[in-house]
């Protein structure tokens, strides 16, 4: 009878796996990904519903602190620094609270972003930046809580949030002129020392030309005041493919000083394996 029950256990596991009952969420989860000028902003939440209830002033009491939302936290991502109310927020992953009052919300960035709801201890210097801005009375009620990035321009935009008849719009601004010039600045200079030490590196890595690759390492190394111990070990593994074993030696014997210096066993291994193979 015991092993009868086993074998029926071990039948039935895999049915009762796939048996899970799924049920539509309350809240609903979002996800909003918008591209403001050269800054990419994310915002995760849920979506509660009004379902009949007053919203603002009974089931999200006024001045009282609100996640943003239901269940998780709101979090919002940005990809570079912004402004918001001439103060300057981090690029980075913040918790949205706020603070529904009649005329105006209170809107917190907040640094810890693992909570379920509000904070278990709030900590005043978890927050990165707070501000206040102006409700407006919506005509028609909305009935699902939405935040949206909206009024996009190049250099600003909002994120707004409405529920029931509550709508704010928070204005935050991004360094669309700054990146965009220093893209330009940088483009128009030329290739940097990094630039030729990848096209030499792919050059050697995949059998291209090894004149070519000898050319950018060259160049890689004319415009690095400490000549790196990682591309002196690629100037000499070019040389020596080259057939240049006496100058692939003294190269290497350059890298293996310069990674000694900067402790880097793993170069020191391989500086000193390649002088002996070479010496030969």
């Amino acid at each position: 009878m015991k092993k009868i029950l086993i074998a029926l256990a071990i039948i039935l596991a895999p049915f009762a796996t796939e048996a899970q009952i799924k049920t539509p969420q309350a809240s609903p989860k979002a996800y909003i990904k918008q591209t403001v000028g050269l800054t990419d902003v994310e915002v995760t939440y849920s979506r509660p519903g009004a379902r009949g209830r007053a919203v603002f002033g009974n089931l999200v009491p006024f001045g009282k602190l609100w996640r943003t939302g239901a269940n998780e936290n709101t979090i919002i991502n940005f990809s570079d620094d912004v402004v918001i109310d001439g103060k300057t927020l981090k690029k980075g992953k913040y918790a949205i609270y706020t603070i529904p009052k009649i005329e105006s919300w209170e809107v917190i960035f907040y640094l810890s972003t693992d909570n379920w709801g509000l904070p278990e201890n709030w900590s005043d210097a978890y927050v990165a930046l707070r501000t206040t801005v102006k409700e407006n009375a919506l005509p028609t009620p909305v009935e699902s809580f939405t935040i949206g990035i909206n009024g996009l321009d190049p250099n600003f935009a909002y994120l707004e949030m409405a529920w029931e008849n509550s709508h704010v719009a928070l204005k935050f601004e991004v360094p669309t002129a700054k990146t965009a010039t220093a893209s330009i600045d940088k483009v128009l200079a030329g290739p940097s020392s990094n630039d030729y030490f990848a096209a030499a590196q792919y050059l050697f890595q995949s059998n291209g030309n090894i004149e070519t690759a000898k050319t950018y390492v060259d160049k890689s190394l004319d415009m690095s005041a400490e000549k790196p111990y990682y591309i002196l070990r690629l100037k000499s593994l070019i040389q020596a493919k080259q057939g240049d074993k006496k100058g692939a030696v003294e190269t290497a014997k350059a890298s293996l000083a310069a990674a000694e210096t900067a402790n880097n066993q793993d170069y020191v291994k391989m500086n000193k394996d390649s002088i002996a193979e070479w010496s030969r």
